[in-house]
């Protein structure tokens, strides 16, 4: 098969289409064709070495953490999928045509989400999702500040507070992006660089984070004493000037029964992600570069 291919930590340009072995179906497993696979800032960092500590690669090696496809293969003990089955995962290596993964990571794609387009979600809706359901321990009529809410991962735990019952979700994104507010689902939506609008929120029972830095920092001052700051990005840097507050920094896990419910929400536009471009998997180095400058929703490469 072919799949984008490095040999090392590095650039983008490392990246290379070329000649890879397939994969096998063992026991447990299933291979699927792929129809695309989701570029995500992960791949980014796995690249350069930033995951190497706790998730060393072996090269060569190919990246990935999203995919959608055919069930072509599966392997012996093998009950819940069949060849021929639509699928998506939350998998590794999967920037290839082929890519095989345990069969209880998958969830089957409905009637209603392009076969392609599926591979944008399992790991951002889970990651957003499970920062609203288990990272923040959201109890009904909470109030919650998304930031970053414009983004697949802010999009997903906006959806996820409102059907778990908060009584206000107000989402929190760039100026330039306040036209998107329709698609993101808040009750609100709040341009959080504009200082005049930042300055008038009030505090809430939970912030679900999904931005960096000073960004990131300022919205401890957003949470009521006693509430909650879950994060995706690891705990901000002024934690210390905040003792009453509970902050979380969260890790999303693979779960194949919330994607398959997700992918549910996505079939009947309760949950709507900005997809932005398709690119050839031959094109990978290109794909990251664009990750890398940012200002794009997502990125999906196809074989």
């Amino acid at each position: 098969m072919k799949a984008a291919v490095i040999h090392e930590y590095g650039p983008a340009g490392l990246l290379r289409y070329e000649d890879y072995p397939d994969p096998i179906a063992r026991p447990g497993e299933v291979v699927v064709k792929v129809a695309a696979a989701g570029v995500n800032p992960v791949d980014v960092i796995e690249r350069t070495g930033g995951t190497k500590d706790w998730r060393p690669l072996q090269f060569p090696a190919v990246l990935g953490w999203d995919l959608s496809g055919t069930v072509v293969r599966v392997g012996d003990g093998v009950t819940n999928l069949a060849v021929g089955d639509h699928v998506c995962a939350w998998a590794y290596h999967t920037y290839a045509e082929l890519c095989g993964a345990r069969a209880d990571l998958f969830a089957k794609v409905p009637n209603g989400v392009d076969l392609i387009d599926a591979a944008a979600y399992p790991l951002v809706t889970l990651t957003g999702s499970q920062l609203i359901s288990v990272g923040s321990g959201i109890k009904l009529g909470d109030t919650v500040l998304v930031s970053g809410a414009a983004g697949s991962v802010g999009r997903s735990a906006v959806y996820m507070a409102k059907k778990l019952g908060a009584s206000k979700v107000v989402a929190g994104v760039r100026r330039h992006q306040l036209s998107q507010a329709d698609s993101i689902g808040g009750h609100e939506t709040v341009a959080l660089d504009d200082d005049k609008a930042f300055a008038k929120l009030p505090q809430f029972d939970i912030v679900a984070n999904t931005v960096r830095g000073k960004a990131a920092a300022m919205l401890m001052g957003k949470v009521r004493s006693g509430g909650v700051f879950a994060s995706v990005t690891g705990p901000p840097v002024n934690v210390k000037d905040h003792p009453s507050i509970a902050v979380k920094a969260f890790v999303s896990k693979q779960d194949a029964a919330q994607l398959g419910s997700l992918l549910d929400a996505v079939s009947t536009g309760a949950l709507r992600l900005s997809i932005d471009r398709r690119v050839p998997l031959r094109e990978a180095a290109s794909a990251h570069e664009m990750v890398e400058k940012g200002g794009i929703g997502k990125i999906l490469l196809v074989p």
